[in-house]
């Protein structure tokens, strides 16, 4: 239950005198999601002291978080020593490739936490939103559901080369500038080895190459319908699209205007 509350706060690690320094701005959501996603082994403490429901939603939440770390309810202070100790567990590809965001992603979806009401699934588009549109998106708080976790990159028409980066845990979101569209780099400037090419080529589709939305959502009572048409309706229309980017240029724009200067 303290994990859930500390989750879901907004509140920044300044403000709990538990930060690196003056330069942390990372939040509690930020630290309690850097540490679930990549633990092997998760305990659960003082399960004594609520109902089995709320133990149930935590669990599942957790296994939706990361999904492979091993779960270990504790009750008044319990745990076999060999749970946690010399476990042999790590592995860190295993780890990197462990949070319930990135699985979905690739398209391994993880069913079994559905039967809690959380879902999850990957929003994907091959046009520009309109900045204004997607903003508005991201600030509205009516979201159809409880997001969880949510996490991805966006394209925005006045941006065309550029690509957004979008990272929500509990009660704090953020975005801003990933990078380069491989789309906008001349080819002469690309990685040499076959195995990062490849990785070009898997996500490369004309006209407008890797250029995309791929944005994964996990959340508990999501309306996936609803929050799939609200995208939907940030994406340019087709007509839009076809007048070019001299006209997507002109659209309103209220994202930071250094991510035009970062590169």
């Amino acid at each position: 239950v303290n994990f859930l509350n500390d989750y879901d706060e907004a509140k920044q690690l300044q403000d709990t005198g538990e930060s690196l320094g003056e330069e942390d701005e990372r939040s509690v959501a930020d630290l309690l999601v850097d540490q679930v996603e990549f633990a092997d082994v998760l305990l659960v403490s003082k399960t004594d002291l609520i109902d089995s429901s709320k133990l149930d939603r935590l669990i599942a939440i957790l296994k939706t978080l990361n999904t492979r770390a091993k779960i270990i309810p504790i009750a008044n202070g319990n745990v076999n020593i060999n749970d946690i100790l010399d476990t042999q567990l790590f592995d860190f590809e295993q780890a990197e490739a462990a949070p319930g965001w990135m699985k979905e992603m690739r398209g391994e979806h993880i069913p079994e936490t559905e039967e809690y009401g959380i879902s999850s699934f990957v929003y994907q588009a091959r046009k520009p939103f309109h900045p204004q549109k997607f903003h508005d998106f991201l600030h509205n708080e009516n979201l159809a559901g409880k997001l969880i976790r949510s996490k991805g990159y966006f394209w925005l028409a006045t941006r065309p080369h550029f690509a957004g980066y979008w990272s929500q845990a509990g009660g704090i979101a953020r975005y801003g500038f990933a990078g380069m569209f491989w789309k906008a780099v001349p080819e002469s400037d690309w990685p040499q080895d076959e195995e990062a090419l490849e990785s070009i080529k898997e996500n490369w589709e004309e006209p407008f190459g890797d250029m995309r939305q791929e944005l994964v959502f996990i959340g508990q009572g999501l309306d996936k319908n609803q929050v799939i048409e609200a995208l939907d309706q940030c994406l340019l229309s087709d007509d839009d699209v076809l007048l070019g980017r001299d006209h997507w240029a002109r659209f309103p724009d209220p994202f930071p205007e250094e991510w035009k200067e970062a590169v």
